[in-house]
């Protein structure tokens, strides 16, 4: 092999071409095997390995920087940057990260995992360097699809007047993770289509000197664009158009479907069938939106270039027509635009991940709850997990229902939270949010409650000493925490449904004070700023005892979920564990 004698960067630059393209075959199925191992991005890595070469043969890093935009291509990188045993080894698949991460290697500058960055991350870097005299190059990857998150303009429109060593690659594969919205890619399209040649080019129009590259995955013209680029002294787009998938026909068949694949996905579904035989809380929601749809025209549903996780495949979103909207890689967008399609007579419907709530912060506070705006938005993954660092989703809770006028709901089960989304399109008081539940698919009673009655909590099960809040997801854990209680303890404790993460429920938590000692809290989420917070604050100035439940406030990266429970104590052995050292139902 090729990569035998490759560990550096610096080994490729003895290559032949003739080598370098073997070196591509062999560094893409390097990644075919391992991501089908462990699970990752496919297509985006598969697609940028001959452009990753170039970059490193002409380059001198890492002190020429490289920046990559939200890491879904850095795979080939890693494995040119002394990291390549995480992919030929198995046993050492999972010792790094997906993304970019500088505690792995002195190659990587940022920590990188949402996108629409490295645009303002190598403006700075350069205008650093520029301080303090430097003269290295500095070089920013970001994908066609990251151009649509407003950073990325904002990092264009100032990276354009930098007047010294900037080089920005648009990788351009006519992709985002599904396909592309929105005008600025009417552009790409005709620059590809004319070779760069057309007059109407955006990068010009802001400032840069430009150059198109018509087939990025050709190692030699890749070469060639960098070595005219190297050492630059003004800002320049290099432009490349690449095959997102390449190397794996089922990939390049099916982009949207392999930008991230789950582990074994070659081996059980060569061809890509989506198992739709199971129920979850996205195959109520999607159902529930098409049959609103249907119901009503001015149901609308909106999503930030994330479909596939909501399971908006391509069928149900032609099914939705023009009664859908994917904004591009724009959250902060979708939530004004939202806000505006409310404030307008329609019934908006926004899903995103929770991961990128904190994107849409000012938005939220600002364009939604300040105009008191009636969306209805649904986060989902919400929760505690063993994601990398990038994309933990524990964070939610306390950036959404701590802002006035927000209702944030947690149902526990498919018919309370069918009844929450189908008050909240209905209602147009309020902007609600619903945290769908992480877990398995529970069933109950049909739910009546009038959720326009803010704030009531719902008493599941009375007992007395003790009573447990187990909010949205962390239910179940409540119910299991009541019987280790009543098998250690003898204690028949009260389990109470929130419902609501926003509010307090002053009467039932007042009423406790009669015959309960201790008040438990459980959520799927950090404590700091989060729901339990608010009820120990309640009982602040009173005898009742409170322990509250959840997350720690830290960045963790790929823990296991085993671990972070332990960690947290969010297991029935350890809360009656720390029930017991409060020494309130004993005769210490």
């Amino acid at each position: 092999m090729i990569l035998d004698k490759i560990n550096y960067p610096m080994d490729l630059k003895t290559l032949s071409i003739e080598e370098l393209n073997i070196l591509a075959e062999e560094i893409r199925n390097l990644i075919i095997k391992k991501v089908n191992t462990t699970g990752g991005h496919m297509a985006p890595n598969l697609g940028i390995v001959e452009a990753t070469i170039a970059l490193h043969y002409v380059f001198n890093t890492p002190l020429d920087k490289v920046i990559f935009d939200v890491s879904h291509q850095c795979y080939p990188h890693k494995i040119l940057t002394g990291r390549k045993e995480g992919f030929l080894n198995p046993d050492k698949y999972l010792e790094y990260t997906g993304y970019t991460a500088p505690e792995e290697s002195e190659y990587d500058l940022f920590k990188v995992g949402h996108t629409s960055t490295s645009v303002s991350l190598a403006t700075g870097a350069a205008k650093a360097r520029d301080l303090r005299g430097g003269n290295e190059n500095v070089i920013a990857v970001i994908g066609d699809g990251s151009l649509s998150g407003g950073e990325a303009l904002e990092g264009l429109d100032n990276a354009a007047c930098l007047n010294s060593n900037i080089i920005i690659v648009v990788n351009d594969n006519d992709m985002s993770i599904a396909e592309n919205h929105g005008g600025l890619y009417k552009n790409l399209k005709e620059l590809r289509e004319t070779e760069g040649k057309s007059e109407c080019n955006f990068f010009k129009s802001l400032g840069f000197d430009y150059i198109y590259v018509p087939n990025g995955n050709n190692i030699q013209d890749m070469i060639s664009a960098f070595e005219k680029v190297k050492n630059i002294n003004h800002p320049i787009i290099v432009h490349i158009k690449t095959l997102k998938g390449k190397g794996l026909p089922v990939a390049e068949m099916n982009k949207e479907a392999f930008h991230w694949i789950l582990p074994g996905e070659l081996d059980e579904k060569p061809n890509y069938q989506i198992n739709t035989d199971y129920e979850d809380y996205s195959t109520i929601t999607k159902d529930y939106i098409l049959e609103k749809t249907k119901q009503d025209k001015n149901i609308i549903t909106i999503n930030a270039a994330t479909p596939g996780v909501f399971g908006f495949n391509k069928e149900f979103r032609e099914k939705l027509g023009k009664q859908y909207t994917d904004v591009g890689i724009a959250e902060e967008h979708a939530v004004a635009y939202s806000s505006a399609l409310a404030k307008s007579g329609a019934k908006p419907i926004f899903c995103v991940m929770s991961s990128f709530i904190q994107r849409t912060y000012d938005q939220m506070s600002q364009d939604l709850c300040l105009n008191n705006s009636p969306l209805t938005m649904l986060v989902y993954w919400g929760g505690i997990s063993s994601a990398d660092a990038t994309h933990l989703c524990t964070f939610d809770i306390p950036l959404i229902s701590n802002i006035p006028n927000m209702i944030y709901l947690a149902p526990t089960n498919k018919e309370e939270y069918l009844a929450m989304l189908n008050w909240s399109v209905n209602q147009t008081k309020y902007p609600v949010a619903i945290r769908l539940p992480n877990n398995f698919v529970s069933t109950g009673v049909k739910d009546n409650t009038d959720y326009s009655v803010l704030n009531k909590y719902k008493v599941e099960e009375q007992g007395s000493d003790i009573a447990i809040l187990g909010l949205g997801s962390f239910f179940e854990l409540a119910k299991e925490v009541k019987e280790e209680i009543k098998n250690k303890m003898n204690i028949n404790a009260t389990i109470i449904n929130p419902r609501y993460i926003t509010g307090i429920d002053y009467e039932l938590l007042n009423s406790l004070k009669e015959n309960h000692k201790l008040v438990i809290t459980l959520e799927d989420g950090v404590i700091a700023g989060g729901f339990g917070e608010k009820i120990s604050r309640f009982y602040g100035n009173s005898d009742m005892k409170v322990l509250v439940y959840g997350a720690e406030k830290e960045f963790t990266d790929r823990t296991p979920l085993d671990e972070l429970y332990n960690r947290y104590h969010l297991t029935k052995e350890h809360i009656v564990e720390d029930i017991n050292k409060l020494c309130l139902f004993c005769n210490c």
